[in-house]
């Protein structure tokens, strides 16, 4: 039996990814976002949703270009700080302790640190009640050389972190379960 829970952001899990941008002033910029998702593969692109009150709004709207740097698990306490202070009033980079990396294909900076960022050119947006959803282009992904496997992020050495809107809370991610587009030709039946 299930219960209604009503209208809420309940599906689990979701990315938790850092935006960098760059204010007016050229500083560079970043907030921890979790309502975000790919949206297409051709051409590839992200979405994220944004309050129009952050900082990291106002720099998309002006700069049209931002970036989407997944932390790891390790990186938690980071992540989150990035998430509680305002651009307005702190500089995020400098008291995180992390290194700001000029893209040479978007207006906005990557995380050295981080190990997978995406560089997103803004395409498109739409308003959506409190959010905004801003649709970015990948133009171009890195990779740390110490997560990839066969020329791809690994998963598992990525280490993403996730986030539990229902409990307000960070996760890692489970075992491998298998081959995507394979191992449902083996029984549609759970294991």
């Amino acid at each position: 039996m299930k219960r209604s829970l009503g209208p809420s952001v309940l599906a689990a899990p979701s990315p938790v990814w850092v935006i960098g941008t760059y204010d007016s002033a050229g500083v560079p910029n970043l907030m921890t976002a979790a309502w975000a998702g790919i949206c297409c593969s051709k051409p590839p692109a992200v979405a994220v949703s944004l309050r129009e009150a952050t900082y990291t709004y106002g720099n998309i709207v002006e700069r049209k270009a931002f970036t989407v740097s997944v932390p790891s698990t390790r990186q938690a306490r980071i992540a989150d700080y990035l998430g509680i202070v305002s651009g307005r009033d702190v500089d995020k980079f400098g008291e995180a302790h992390l290194t700001p990396v000029k893209s040479e294909l978007v207006d906005a900076p990557c995380v050295a640190e981080f190990p997978l960022s995406l560089e997103c050119r803004l395409v498109q947006t739409l308003k959506i009640g409190l959010h905004t959803l801003f649709v970015g282009e990948i133009v171009d992904v890195k990779a740390d050389e110490s997560i990839l496997v066969d020329g791809r992020p690994g998963l598992d050495r990525l280490d993403p972190l996730l986030f539990s809107a229902g409990e307000q809370a960070y996760y890692g991610i489970g075992a491998r379960m298998g081959s995507a587009f394979r191992i449902g030709r083996e029984s549609p039946r759970d294991n």
